[in-house]
């Protein structure tokens, strides 16, 4: 009777959310409305076919528009430009609820709202604003972002990607690599240096002669999301494409921050999901004739969960509130990053010893996760490279140059 009795006591939906400290209480309602609705939306949309979808390799280029509809692509551009006009908690919520479903799905969207449209939102051109910021918000349009190139990742200072200026164009080479959405995207946001070697942002749409996206294939993470090449070919681009509001590495790099802030909340999503299926499977999996849920070594593991859970949800939180004040900088949003998507791997590899061979099939989400998150990890600033950031804030001296 006992062991009924725990099972039944640690049953719960895994879409509730984990709140031991409540949180929710530094949440307004505004906030908690839309967590509610995207959660909703995932539960709908994504999360009865993402397992088939990372199986097959297959991105769902419908889940495009969805998300348009929804208001996950750039929910902090203003309304004016089809933008949600929310804060930043509200946005690291959606990035959460949406990697609860999936890390991949969360890539998609966080690449069209921090990497796509507020370049061009923060850099762009009040014509260049209204011809685009309004498709890519309905999800009418898919764009890319890109900085990484196949021998330049961690130093972009060094990318080779150019552009010469022919008078009535611009001429663009060079290529770029790992680039989330590029073999769907209509336009991508591509970084390249002039004649000078100083680094711009260009607008490069499909269709321009000499632009190709080829899809890269074989992956064993994010397989339900879309990642490919950006190459360039002596690609006429129009001057009117060219960023006018920001040159040098610093212009990519504060998109990096938007995007690397969604990412540490979208972690949390991650760890979330898999420490609802641990905790609901070890209510149910018996064994020696209680369920698994009753041995100390399986409470300590949930027990250090939801520790690291908690820990991180406060520091996306306040990272979150610095950057509605405008008072966040790169290494705040750099420790952040690194924090709770190490956490996350971390949980989904003691929640996969929980669920023992099972763990390792598509029946539940921890595998998925896990090889997911081995690219969080290293994308948008590695695991060492974003350490290295905090220990030059610490020291005053930079590690890596």
């Amino acid at each position: 009777m006992e062991s009924i009795e725990i099972r039944k006591s640690l049953k719960q939906d895994t879409f509730e959310g984990v709140d031991f400290l409540d949180l929710d209480d530094l949440l307004t309602d505004e906030h908690k409305l839309i967590r509610s609705s995207i959660r909703d939306f995932v539960k709908k949309e994504i999360s009865p076919y993402i397992e088939d979808w990372a199986q097959k390799a297959h991105f769902p280029s419908e889940i495009v528009k969805k998300f348009g509809d929804v208001g996950a692509f750039g929910p902090q551009i203003p309304e004016q430009y089809g933008g949600g006009g929310l804060d930043y908690i509200a946005y690291g919520l959606i990035m959460q609820e949406i990697e609860r479903g999936d890390s991949g799905m969360r890539s998609t969207a966080s690449v069209q709202g921090s990497l796509v449209m507020y370049p061009i939102y923060k850099f762009g051109s009040e014509e260049q604003r209204n011809k685009y910021l309004p498709k890519l918000a309905s999800g009418e349009m898919l764009g890319c972002f890109g900085l990484t190139e196949p021998d330049h990742g961690s130093n972009p200072s060094g990318m080779v990607t150019n552009f010469k200026d022919m008078g009535d164009h611009y001429l663009l080479n060079g290529a770029k690599m790992w680039i989330s959405n590029s073999p769907e995207a209509d336009i991508a946001v591509v970084w390249a240096k002039n004649e000078e070697g100083r680094i711009h942002g260009l607008i490069v749409e499909r269709g321009m002669e000499g632009f190709t996206t080829p899809e890269t294939h074989g992956k064993w993470s994010l397989r339900a999301s879309c990642t490919g090449e950006l190459v360039f070919d002596n690609v006429k681009v129009p001057k009117e494409n060219l960023l006018p509001g920001k040159s040098g590495l610093g212009a990519p790099l504060m998109c990096l921050d938007s995007a690397r802030f969604g990412i540490a909340w979208g972690a949390i999503g991650a760890a979330m999901d898999c420490y609802e299926s641990a905790r609901k499977y070890a209510a149910e999996r018996i064994q020696f004739g209680k369920p698994i849920a009753g041995f100390q070594l399986v409470q300590k593991k949930l027990s250090e969960m939801l520790t690291e859970i908690t820990k991180a949800q406060f520091l996306a939180w306040k990272v979150g509130k610095m950057m509605n004040e405008g008072k966040a900088k790169t290494v705040h949003i750099s420790m952040a990053k690194r924090n709770n998507v190490e956490m996350a791997l971390n949980i989904a590899r003691e929640a996969r010893q929980i669920h023992g061979g099972m763990g390792i099939t598509g029946e539940y989400p921890i595998m998925r996760h896990m090889m997911n998150l081995e690219s969080v990890i290293t994308y948008e600033g590695t695991h060492d490279i974003h350490l290295l950031i905090l220990g030059q804030e610490i020291t005053g001296i930079p590690a890596f140059v």
